[in-house]
């Protein structure tokens, strides 16, 4: 009796745990999942399925590495799976609809300017190759370091680097097209 007692609080324990971690993390990581596949629909089922993997996969949390390199590794090979899919590669689906917030500015000129700026760029950044967005996203959305980007797609430093290089150059390329 003591030990379903004793299992029932754990199951409490991480049912409190993952809320918390949804809380905490939910936006950040369905920004991460559309990053990859530019869809709002399939993000938002990615970012469940991110959910379910982490919420089965807490008790193996060792704590070697802070939790939300963990978590973000969980979501990165979780959404490059995604796009290995078949069904990624077979089912054609045609909604894009960013899902970043606009930010709020003095004059309802700027507002539009900001947006048609800020809307140029995520489209800019969402036609970069997955491993160039992928640094871009982790660095400038997520404000990771380059050390923690390097945990969380468990590419070396110098790799990560090279890839932020190359990709604010396709950027500013495509920027100057526009």
């Amino acid at each position: 009796m003591e030990e379903i007692t004793a299992e029932m609080n754990e199951i409490e324990n991480a049912a409190e745990a993952i809320d918390e971690i949804m809380t905490r993390y939910g936006q950040e990581i369905l920004q991460l999942t559309f990053s990859y596949v530019k869809n709002k629909q399939i993000a938002e089922d990615l970012t469940q399925e991110i959910f379910v993997k982490c919420y089965k996969s807490l008790h193996k949390y060792s704590g070697k590495s802070k939790f939300r390199t963990w978590l973000w590794r969980i979501a990165s090979n979780h959404c490059k799976d995604y796009l290995k899919s078949w069904y990624n590669k077979n089912v054609f689906t045609t909604d894009y609809q960013p899902i970043y917030d606009s930010l709020q500015s003095d004059s309802v000129e700027q507002t539009v300017i900001q947006d048609e700026e800020d809307g140029q760029l995520a489209a800019a950044v969402m036609e970069l190759p997955v491993n160039y967005r992928e640094v871009i996203y982790l660095f400038y959305f997520e404000e990771m370091s380059i050390k923690e980007i390097s945990a969380v797609t468990e590419f070396k430093e110098n790799t990560i680097k090279t890839r932020l290089k190359r990709a604010k150059e396709l950027l500013k390329e495509r920027l100057e097209e526009i």
